[in-house]
């Protein structure tokens, strides 16, 4: 798939004299009717405002935005007599949240009158900084304060010798992360500290948004725009003029605006003895004409536990039955916390937040050492949390040291040319002992063991455009998947096959047992035989007594694949982001040293060149 290219609201048009009449001679996608309404609308219209709309209308649909529900009344648009300067937007994103937020802000400046342009970090000129007036960067952060893939380039960039002197920039800096993680918002800071080193001014503080970010970098965008719009003074005295648009255009599924699907099938996959459940789940998506391409994610709304609920509102001292308000909707304290509360996975705030009310004093102690405190979060839940001392709250205040429910997302298992209006996931069980009970992740227990077939799900679909098949369908691949990380490369695989692809597939699987553990099995053996899959090696950690991995069999293929990459192939890899990426990563490095005869430097450099040519991609997590 090729990646974003930029999107912008400011068109430049040759001018030309014939009339505005002159079009219906023309075959137009619109009706008679439609096409009277715009010529009423731009009646007396200048070329340059004409050219404004041109480029207005384009940005509109080349962001999507006329897939979202439209009024049929007539829709005020600014024309902006004289632009005095434009906004430059960039994202960088992994999963697509900080895609998301940067498409929000593109569509409230146009909203303004702002003249702005949107631009994928892969996709943009590092240098073209020298000549913007005004920026704003949304930054999500990778694995441990890396930056997303695909702002690798810019990152790199602006760290060197080649960048310039940003004297003439106005910039701003959001930035996306999860505060369990020891490197909050760092690709955000990084760029923040980059920018300003080189003389860059910030209009607007930099904001580091937790994983409910939504009300935060709403906020700040509002403000950052209006700081813009004054500074640009680019279409605020702009002529105003009635456009009747035409009929509704049903919206798209999003994460503010989920699908109800219905679940078809949850399949436990793994052996009757196996230390781990993993289900195989097939969802339908009739009716709702969701696309997805393999690579891309699900986003999966998920409901607690009652039995979670109950347990943690008894914890604290109350019945469930209070009467809370949420998002301006009354209803009883154990619904708002079964459908809009996080209440499996803490996070620093809510212990420190904890500590406080309680005046635990191992809590008290814990808080004071940020390492200590992040530790104990990422490995603690909300109801052993709130054990550490009885405490007797109010409704409110357990909301209040809550966070908001946010969805998850799951690397999709299938291809839509080989299951149509289906999507498949490839879902692990997260479960642990606590003493004597068991603990569960919120969405994997959701989906494998609360939902029942023929129930509904709100899911949306969560596009990566950093983790696709090469465009050419004659270039290799090799797939790196251990555990669920399979989950893509099924997509992968059944594309290939649907398209005819000629390219060679090598995928490298592992986990702990053959005959408990090996997902899909009887697929990967069916497409091995068709030779559709041309090499499968496998890796099962506990069928011996010295552990084995995926990087020990990649070192001991280390000659094929790099013949491989020699070759053209692109490598991907997925799955756990802690332990797995990083010895996979560390294996291809010694591959291309020995193989290449490049010295340890050489080699990091080797494989960063692959990343910015979208030869080695990760979905890691």
């Amino acid at each position: 798939m090729p990646s974003n290219h930029k999107l912008s609201s400011t068109s430049k048009v040759t001018s030309g004299e014939s009339s505005p009449q002159g079009v219906a001679s023309i075959s137009a996608p619109i009706n008679e009717q439609q096409l009277s309404l715009l010529q009423q609308g731009s009646a007396g219209l200048s070329g340059q405002q004409l050219s404004w709309l041109s480029g207005y209308f384009w940005g509109l649909a080349q962001s999507g935005s006329l897939a979202q529900s439209i009024s049929s009344q007539p829709a005020e648009l600014a024309v902006a007599t004289e632009p005095a300067g434009k906004l430059t937007i960039i994202f960088a994103s992994q999963t697509g949240n900080a895609k998301g937020v940067a498409q929000s802000i593109e569509q409230q400046a146009r909203e303004r009158g702002i003249a702005v342009e949107l631009y994928d970090a892969a996709d943009y000129k590092p240098k073209n900084l020298a000549k913007e007036s005004h920026v704003i960067i949304v930054a999500s952060t990778n694995g441990e304060g890396e930056a997303p893939d695909n702002a690798l380039g810019l990152h790199e960039f602006l760290q060197s010798k080649k960048a310039p002197k940003l004297d003439q920039l106005q910039y701003a800096v959001i930035g996306l992360g999860d505060s369990s993680y020891e490197f909050f918002c760092q690709t955000g800071k990084d760029f923040d500290a980059f920018l300003a080193k080189l003389g860059a001014k910030a209009f607007q503080e930099r904001i580091d948004c937790d994983v409910d970010y939504e009300s935060d970098a709403r906020t700040w965008s509002d403000n950052a725009l209006q700081t813009v719009e004054s500074m640009l003074a680019s279409a605020t005295s702009a002529e105003v003029v009635s456009l009747p648009l035409g009929q509704s255009i049903k919206s798209t599924f999003t994460k503010q605006n989920p699908f109800s699907a219905t679940l078809l099938t949850s399949q436990k996959i793994t052996g009757r003895d196996s230390s781990k459940s993993v289900h195989h789940i097939e969802i339908d998506l009739e009716g709702s004409s969701i696309q997805y391409q393999p690579g891309d994610a699900l986003g999966v709304w998920f409901e607690n536990s009652p039995k979670l609920v109950q347990a943690i509102v008894e914890r604290v001292g109350l019945s469930g039955t209070e009467q809370v308000e949420v998002d301006g909707k009354a209803m009883a304290l154990t619904d708002a916390l079964i459908q809009y509360y996080e209440v499996t996975s803490a996070n620093p705030q809510l212990v420190t937040q904890f500590a406080s009310l309680s005046k635990s004093k191992k809590l008290l102690k814990l808080i004071e050492d940020k390492e200590n405190l992040r530790l104990y979060a990422a490995s603690t839940q909300v109801i052993d949390v709130l054990a550490e001392k009885k405490s007797a709250l109010s409704a409110q205040q357990l909301l209040s040291i809550l966070r908001r429910l946010t969805p998850r997302l799951y690397s999709i298992a299938s291809s839509q040319t080989e299951v149509e209006e289906e999507v498949h996931l490839t879902v692990g069980l997260v479960e642990y002992q606590h003493g004597d009970e068991k603990r569960f992740g919120g969405a994997s227990h959701f989906l494998s063991q609360q939902l029942e077939e023929g129930s509904e799900l709100k899911v949306y679909v969560e596009s990566n455009d950093h983790f696709k098949l090469p465009e050419d369908d004659d270039v290799a691949v090799i797939m790196i998947g251990p555990g669920t990380g399979i989950a893509p490369f099924r997509s992968f695989i059944q594309e290939r096959d649907n398209r005819g692809a000629t390219g060679k597939n090598w995928l490298f699987f592992g986990d702990r047992t053959f005959t408990q553990d090996f997902l899909y099995q009887v697929e990967w053996q069916k497409y091995l035989k068709s030779g559709l899959l041309t090499r499968l090696d496998v890796a099962f950690s506990r069928d011996q007594n010295e552990k084995y991995y995926v990087q020990h069999r990649i070192l001991e293929q280390a000659q094929q694949v790099w013949q491989w990459l020699e070759q053209g192939a692109h490598i991907y890899i997925c799955g756990d982001a802690n332990r797995m990426a990083k010895d996979v990563h560390q294996a291809l490095v010694s591959v291309i040293e020995t193989q290449g005869q490049y010295s340890p430097e050489e080699a990091e450099a080797f494989l960063n060149e692959l990343r910015k040519a979208k030869r080695y991609q990760k979905d890691v997590y």
